[in-house]
């Protein structure tokens, strides 16, 4: 067990909870399944697959991640989700059009018990979106009231002893802090006369923070990342993390970026555009909705390059980012990018990638990892925000004062070092085992 955990994982079911029960979660819930089936394997699962150095690389000590932390075993967890259509999980799976016939029907008794509860949603925020399956109340409060006593009843349905909720809903429209997020009190009020800046994803987060679930934004838009629900979460001991899983374009931009300013190789421009037709494409093909997303993804190379410290490399980087919503193509996204770098005096060379990737089955391990380490923060005393988990996401949530961190390798080292903080063991520096400190003689 791990160093400082509270509470055993198998102390009882842990509930994973997802607003939004489309291609991500119902990908995620029939992968985690096939996995306890022994169907598939968990690929893409840091939690399940991935293994993490202790001590020295001479002494060999290379245990999993989840061998090494006391994390909830996959036979444990339960699941629940909101959604504005009534579809059951096994029928939504097959509407989103991710995984074929052959592996939905080797789970479809399970995924058909997985029925949404109504959703709180406006259709204001994402605009692209309608459907029957909607709560009603008088305010936002009272919706608000509502998810808490859903989170409630499904616990007592499924057994669970504690829970985890983790945003796989579509994106809502592009919005700033406003003044109802300033405090608690502020935000309670504003729910209450149904202020415009309160959407409904702030509503899951709230709720979820009152009943003492940790909460994850998969999603670029405005949700638990404003001051009122940090710090609720701070005062109710509520582990946060986010935002926008982490997944196709942008992985690629964390992962190459890192190694062209690793090599002082100059870039002039880097032009992203997207083409996919699930329904996330259709709703960011609304401006507002995109508006959303352009943030999350455009604002990754400032912070991994540091133009302000590199202007000769960096300085003039043109970045253009497009998304555009192509039928056809479903969930088999293309990101397709052109990166205009140069070199020795000044000489010119250019990259191009095309990365047809599959969003759904690049997220739903992201949105396992999340449920377990959130769950293990948790166990583990930790509230707030949980800036180690920024190696999920495209847009890390962090402090006030704290820098993002994008880089994807510098994330990875983070995760695992406290990983191995939480396990009781030293962080892992990557020092020479041979190097010994000189001391002068007196």
């Amino acid at each position: 067990m791990s160093a400082f955990a509270t509470t055993p994982a198998d102390s009882g079911k842990l509930l994973v909870l997802t607003p939004g029960l489309g291609a991500v979660s119902t990908t995620f819930m029939a992968g985690v399944e096939a996995v306890r089936r022994g169907l598939a394997a968990p690929i893409g699962s840091l939690s399940q697959m991935q293994t993490i150095r202790i001590g020295p690389r001479s002494e060999g000590r290379n245990p999993f991640i989840r061998d090494l932390v006391d994390l909830a075993p996959l036979e444990s967890i339960e699941f629940g989700a909101w959604d504005v259509f009534p579809d059951n999980a096994y029928e939504a799976a097959v509407r989103a059009k991710v995984l074929r016939a052959e592996h939905l029907e080797g789970v479809k008794d399970y995924l058909s018990t997985i029925k949404p509860m109504p959703a709180a949603f406006e259709q204001k925020y994402v605009k692209r979106l309608d459907g029957p399956n909607v709560k009603k109340a008088a305010n936002k409060f009272e919706l608000a009231e509502l998810l808490r006593a859903d989170i409630r009843n499904r616990m007592a349905e499924a057994g669970a002893s504690r829970a985890v909720m983790v945003w796989c809903g579509s994106t809502e429209v592009y919005l700033e802090p406003a003044p109802c997020h300033d405090t608690i009190d502020a935000f309670r009020r504003g729910m209450k006369e149904n202020d415009d800046a309160i959407s409904p994803s702030q509503l899951y987060a709230y709720a979820a923070i009152m009943e003492g679930v940790p909460y994850a934004n998969g999603a670029p838009n405005l949700s638990a990342d404003v001051p009122a629900l940090e710090q609720l979460a701070l005062e109710n001991g509520v582990p946060i993390a986010g935002k926008d899983f982490k997944t196709g374009q942008t992985l690629m931009k964390t992962i190459l970026a890192p190694g062209m300013k690793a090599r002082m190789l100059g870039i002039n421009g880097w032009f992203s555009t997207n083409i996919l037709g699930n329904r996330d494409g259709e709703i960011l093909d609304d401006e507002a909705s995109f508006r959303a997303k352009e943030v999350t993804k455009s604002a990754v190379l400032d912070t991994m390059l540091q133009p302000e410290i590199y202007p000769e490399l960096y300085g003039n980087l043109y970045h253009k980012v497009r998304i555009n919503y192509y039928p056809p193509r479903g969930d088999e996204k293309e990101g397709w990018d052109n990166i205009d770098i140069f070199g020795w005096m000044g000489y010119a060379m250019q990259i191009k990638v095309d990365f047809l990737c599959r969003d759904s089955i690049l997220a739903a391990p992201i949105v396992l990892d999340l449920a377990l380490f959130l769950d293990l923060a948790s166990r583990s005393g930790r509230s707030g925000i949980q800036e180690w988990l920024s190696f999920y996401f495209k847009g890390p949530h962090v402090g006030a004062g704290h820098v993002q961190e994008h880089d994807l390798f510098i994330q990875h080292f983070r995760l695992k070092n406290t990983l191995r903080v939480i396990a009781g063991h030293e962080p892992v520096t990557h020092l020479s085992e041979n190097y010994e400190p000189h001391h002068d003689t007196p």
